[in-house]
């Protein structure tokens, strides 16, 4: 089924119980916890000089404010319609306005800005569970006091469980996501409206004077306090990257009219118990509701934000994938943890990388309120990308008139610029991170992507272009041995370096030949009769042309197996492959700057073999060594 087949198809399937409470365990984990920090973090920027219940309204205003216009109103109603054959997401979004623009320059550009936005979005992986995590526990301050010097040692052990038992995938765990998610929301809806209905008085932040009175009164302090108040819709680009796997129908649905709502209630719950008694300001969160439940709430809020950070590292490792069939990172390790679900993956370098990283947040900033000085500038980057891919989706796709796409998202851009503006204010107490790692990887993705381009053109200008070989085969006396021979080959205009060395050195040619060259297409999936073409240039010599989507992993021996029906007798036992191991050295005159010739290298000595990548069986594989200079 192909991943448009699948949209549809979830747009069109009854909105069973199972299915509403699968799209509560997996797409609202992250945006469902922030009740956790974010209203408190915003109330602190006036708790140091002492509050009153008009500056408690008018951030409540901002956080409702903000939950309706970016998340309902952006993503729910807006970015979701652009999917991309089914699938959501920024990379998605970047494929599809890539294939929408007009000219390789404008191209060029919208790839930019998706790259940008995947490296903020590793970002966000990286924090995500540290603040997650870090504010759950952080509830034993409260619930038990005793145990306040235990909080760093318990986060710590709950963040090195959830990354070691990555490898064991998702699927058991996965049932009982969404009946835990489903408890949380509905116990924070109902925590927050008992408090609400003692103080209802608290309901008039539902107007929106309350947020422009604060902004016009306290400008700049309410300017810096817009940092904080982002952190009530982060995971709002979830909603939309996890379309793919329920339909927007579902995530509509349960947004609008179960999780936008208990969201809602938590806020204004915690506001009204702020107003009553300020000194709550300490955790406003877990002194809602009556003492005996707040260490049943540190134990729900812990799982739920084991789940919030499940969501996020399954998809740091579906966008590592993308990133992988879209050319921007190297090959890497993949998974698969179900032998049913193709999403279901695991890449070992991803989850070390994100585990070091997130225990390293954790010892530095030892709590949630200092890590909140990190957060929001990756997610608030990623807002702004968002909106520039949209732009060109709704002018194309949708036409849109220029100035009603303009129009509207200039809007959304304008308000997610101002946010993202007083995050950067966040830099030196913590902003650097996110910002530190955006650089780093957008560094490492340009220059693998700009250095495998290179060494294509290499190949291609020392190549024999195929069309001459063919012609001179019939005059030669290359001799011709049973079996079949597969050459993976990026270049299928060119005669692939393997075989020229296989000739040179063995002086054989194999009855059978397929060349074999693998294209990664801007679309998620790609269905099964358009999985491989078949185009016979001589006899016994084929050329076989194999295209996956970004979503998909390779698996070439399977798809040569399907190509029986197209004539071509492939047996897995008389196969081998042939491939060329490149050693990369610096030309006399490298075609890249040093430091990127020296990040290129790196990434390719310790890249997956291409054998691994492509589900190769290693005893069918002969490897010959090629010296290529970029």
């Amino acid at each position: 089924m192909t991943a448009a087949a699948a949209g549809a198809g979830a747009a069109r399937t009854p909105l069973r119980l199972s299915l509403l409470l699968g799209v509560l365990g997996v797409v609202y984990g992250d945006i469902g916890t922030s009740p956790l920090y974010a209203f408190k973090a915003s109330l602190e920027h006036f708790s140091r000089r002492g509050f009153d219940p008009f500056e408690v309204l008018g951030i409540l205003s901002l956080i409702f404010w903000s939950l309706v216009l970016i998340v309902t109103v952006k993503y729910v109603l807006l970015v979701m319609r652009a999917d991309n054959r089914g699938e959501g997401g920024i990379l998605a979004l970047m494929a599809l306005a890539q294939r929408l623009a007009r000219g390789p320059r404008a191209r060029a550009g919208l790839a930019l800005v998706g790259v940008i936005g995947a490296c903020l979005f590793f970002g966000d992986g990286v924090i995500t569970p540290a603040i997650s995590v870090l504010s759950a526990v952080e509830g034993l301050e409260i619930a038990a006091p005793p145990l306040k010097d235990f909080v760093l040692p318990i986060a710590i052990a709950v963040i090195a469980v959830l990354f070691a038992v990555q490898y064991r995938g998702t699927g058991s765990v996965g049932r009982v996501f969404g009946p835990v998610m489903a408890l949380w929301f509905a116990a924070i809806g109902v925590l927050g409206l008992i408090e609400i209905a003692q103080h209802p008085h608290v309901l008039l932040a539902l107007s929106p004077s309350y947020a422009i009175r604060l902004l016009a009164r306290y400008q700049w302090l309410a300017f810096t306090t817009l940092g904080s108040v982002v952190l009530a819709v982060t995971g709002a680009e979830a909603l939309y990257a996890d379309m793919g796997h329920f339909g927007r129908r579902p995530i509509r649905l349960t947004w609008l009219a179960f999780v936008l709502p208990c969201l809602a209630l938590n806020y204004f719950g915690q506001g009204a118990l702020v107003i009553n008694d300020p000194t709550a300001i300490a955790n406003p969160f877990f002194l809602v509701g009556p003492p005996w439940l707040r260490l049943p709430m540190v134990v729900l809020a812990t799982a739920a934000t084991v789940i919030a950070s499940q969501a996020l590292i399954s998809g740091a490792f579906s966008v590592a994938r993308q990133c992988m069939q879209l050319g921007f990172l190297p090959r890497m390790t993949v998974r698969h943890t179900s032998a049913t679900e193709e999403g279901q993956i695991y890449v070992p370098q991803i989850n070390a990388a994100l585990v070091v990283g997130v225990l390293l947040l954790v010892l530095a900033f030892k709590s949630s309120d200092n890590l909140a000085a990190a957060y929001g500038i990756a997610v608030t980057g990623t807002f702004l990308c968002t909106c520039m891919l949209a732009v060109e989706v709704f002018r194309r796709q949708f036409q849109w008139s220029p100035w009603a796409s303009y129009g509207v998202f200039g809007c959304f851009f304008a308000i997610d610029f101002v946010f993202f503006a007083a995050n950067m204010l966040k830099v030196p107490e913590g902003g650097y991170v996110p910002l530190v790692l955006g650089v780093a990887l957008m560094a490492l993705m340009t220059s693998w992507k700009r250095g495998r381009d290179l060494l294509l053109a290499r190949w291609r200008l020392d190549s024999l272009p195929l069309a001459s070989f063919l012609a001179r085969l019939p005059q030669s006396r290359t001799v011709r041995v049973p079996g079949m021979a597969i050459f993976l080959t990026s270049t299928p205009d060119y005669v692939p370096a393997a075989l020229l060395h296989n000739l040179k050195h063995n002086k054989v040619l194999h009855e059978k030949v397929l060349f074999v060259t693998v294209n990664n297409l801007d679309v998620p999936e790609v269905a099964p009769e358009e999985r491989a073409s078949v185009t016979e240039l001589a006899p016994g010599i084929h050329r076989v042309t194999i295209r996956y989507g970004f979503m998909e992993s390779p698996n070439i021996p399977r798809d040569l197996a399907a190509l029986r029906t197209e004539g071509v007798a492939f047996d897995p036992m008389q196969a081998s492959y042939f491939v060329g191991r490149e050693t990369l050295v610096a030309a006399t005159v490298p075609k890249l700057p040093l430091w990127r010739l020296w990040l290129f290298l790196v990434m390719a000595r310790n890249a997956v073999a291409a054998t691994e990548f492509f589900r190769i069986p290693a005893d069918r594989v002969v490897e010959l060594g090629v010296r290529v200079a970029i």
